[in-house]
């Protein structure tokens, strides 16, 4: 009877359709995503405040839309007094909502803040159209240019 060790062991063939990655399948898994880290992240990392610019005008967007659908159902758009809450809770003062949607108009059920965690301002009539919606920027504060500027209603395409 022959006795075999780990090290007096016959060398095993893997087969074909054994699993696992080769060492050089892994340096080149490695190296295209070190190729792809070099180009990408500057790109995303450099931008931040841009890509908070562009959420505040997709929010203003779908806010106007909801909006739209409040006038819809009740004739008029809510008062600077009822704010954008009356697109999520019928409002108690001014105009009644009397088509209020069950459910409201906003699909979260809440207003959400802009990107910098600052209200939007509403106003109703507003001095631009039937109403403006704004958001004070990265500073919070109207006015400012760059990352502080104002993002209205009214100047969104």
């Amino acid at each position: 009877m022959k006795i075999f060790s780990a090290a007096t062991a016959p060398a095993r063939k893997p087969s074909p359709t054994s699993g696992g990655f080769t060492l050089i399948e892994l340096m080149v898994v490695i190296v295209i995503l070190s190729i792809l880290a070099v180009y990408m992240v500057p790109r995303i990392m450099g931008r931040p405040e841009q890509a908070k610019q562009l959420k505040a005008r997709i929010d203003i967007q779908a806010l106007e839309t909801a909006l739209k659908l409040y006038k819809l159902d009740n004739g008029h758009y809510p008062t600077t007094e009822q704010g954008l809450e009356a697109l999520v809770e019928p409002p108690d003062a001014g105009p009644p909502a009397k088509g209020w949607r069950e459910g409201g108009y906003l699909e979260k059920g809440k207003i959400a803040k802009d990107p910098w965690g600052n209200d939007y301002v509403y106003l109703s009539p507003g001095t631009h159209d039937d109403y403006d919606i704004i958001s004070y920027g990265a500073d919070g504060e109207p006015g400012g240019e760059g990352d502080n500027a104002d993002i209205r209603s009214w100047e969104i395409e």
